[in-house]
């Protein structure tokens, strides 16, 4: 069996290497969901977000006097927008209106009668609400993803993508969970965007694998290996230029974004990244475990024509 294709590196042979990597990688994820959990935004834990614009730029210490005055010692504000003039302070109990008027008049006093103030509350019950169907969009999302590939290939093509996909969302959660970054609705967002385009890299190699085998013979497992080969190299530079085009409209929303759309480009950022390798390095070398572990029917023999 020989392809037109220069095969340059062997990701078939090589597989174990980058499986067991990815392996590593999720026992890590693993661990830091069991001792560092999630930081969860108001979205999914209960208690109040307050937003405050000013008229002019502010400092951390201005802001965490003002909070220490109050009682509130322990918040951690973050101070964005493009001359510093915006705080967004999320509390832990959620405010009734006296406390929120409070801290209002705090601010207004420290900073001037023109400041704005949003305060956003979320009880216990939406944000367990919002936890429960947040986990049944992603499982609904990853089934359906599923049994298209299914209905269009095969089930270990089917297989092969849902684990690498949910590979690659777990790694986004992992990578928050280890940064500390706050999780939140447009979190969840990147998560299932990165599943789609996850799963349009994976669609684009299997259907050149499924059309490879078509014209070719597979004797023995390594026309199998070679056949994966091949179809990886034919397919690199679509799936790369594809990858990277994606890759660097989200920088530039990430460096010169808003602070509200920051985490979300930097999470598919990182979905991004993974699914360009787990296309590559997992979902193709488990298809090819799969595939040559497949029982072969037995050849029914003809009998010659009298």
């Amino acid at each position: 069996m020989n392809f037109e294709t220069k095969i340059r590196y062997d990701v078939v042979k090589n597989r174990n290497k980058f499986l067991g990597a990815s392996l590593v990688l999720t026992i890590i994820g693993i661990l830091s969901l069991v001792f560092f959990q999630l930081n969860l935004g108001i979205d999914f834990k209960a208690g109040s977000n307050m937003d405050v614009a000013t008229t002019k730029a502010v400092t951390q210490q201005e802001v965490n006097e003002v909070l220490t005055s109050l009682g509130y010692d322990e918040l951690s504000p973050t101070i964005g927008g493009q001359n510093n003039d915006r705080i967004s302070i999320r509390f832990n109990d959620v405010l009734d209106t006296t406390e929120s008027n409070k801290v209002s008049a705090a601010f207004k006093e420290k900073f001037g009668q023109d400041i704005d103030t949003e305060v956003n509350v979320v009880s216990p019950d939406i944000a367990r609400e919002l936890g429960i169907k947040t986990i049944w969009a992603i499982l609904i999302a990853s089934l359906g993803i599923m049994l298209y590939v299914m209905i269009r290939f095969e089930w270990r093509f089917a297989l092969a993508a849902n684990i690498s996909i949910l590979y690659d969302s777990f790694i986004v959660v992992a990578a928050f969970s280890i940064l500390r970054f706050e999780v939140d609705l447009p979190f969840i967002a990147a998560v299932l965007t990165t599943l789609g385009y996850s799963i349009n890299d994976k669609i684009v190699i299997f259907d050149r694998i499924r059309e490879n085998m078509r014209f070719a013979s597979i004797k023995n497992e390594e026309d199998l290996a070679e056949i994966v080969n091949a179809s990886i190299w034919q397919t690199m530079a679509r799936n790369l230029y594809t990858v990277l085009t994606v890759v660097i409209v989200t920088v530039c929303i990430f460096i010169w974004g808003s602070a509200s759309i920051k985490m979300f480009s930097f999470a598919l950022l990182i979905g991004l990244v993974s699914g360009a390798y787990s296309t590559i390095f997992v979902a193709s070398p488990l298809w090819f475990l799969f595939k040559r572990n497949q029982k072969q029917k037995p050849k029914v023999a003809v009998k010659p024509t009298p």
